[in-house]
């Protein structure tokens, strides 16, 4: 599966853990299919590692943390008044709402080196 939403960038500890954090941001029309993303990258690391999600001092070999907001704006118009040395804005129409998703996923060395190679992550 290719990740069209998720770019995902890497580190590591000083442990070995890694952890892959990825944003995206999209517009309405684009929602189901970044959800649909996210579910694959989750549903592989729980079909692939069962039953170890969790952190490692708890025994768990991967874990991740899943965040979302949706946010509205509104263009603004914006002129400035030499004579007056100041700014006049004018609201516009508020714009469709964007869905903005964070994705941290993080494991040991064989985890992370399977969600690479399932995902094409370099």
């Amino acid at each position: 599966m290719t990740l069209n939403y998720l770019d995902f960038d890497y580190s590591e500890d000083a442990d070995g853990t890694g952890t892959f954090d990825a944003m995206a941001s999209v517009s309405p029309a684009q929602v189901p299919a970044l959800y649909a993303e996210v579910a694959a990258v989750l549903a592989w690391a729980h079909a692939q590692f069962p039953d170890a999600c969790g952190p490692q001092e708890d025994g768990g070999e991967w874990q991740y943390d899943l965040q979302g907001v949706q946010e509205s704006s509104t263009p603004l118009t914006l002129e400035y008044e030499p004579g007056a040395r100041s700014l006049h804005t004018l609201a516009g129409i508020p714009l469709a709402p964007r869905t903005t998703l964070t994705l941290s996923i993080s494991g040991g060395p064989g985890f992370c080196a399977a969600l690479r190679d399932r995902f094409g992550i370099e």
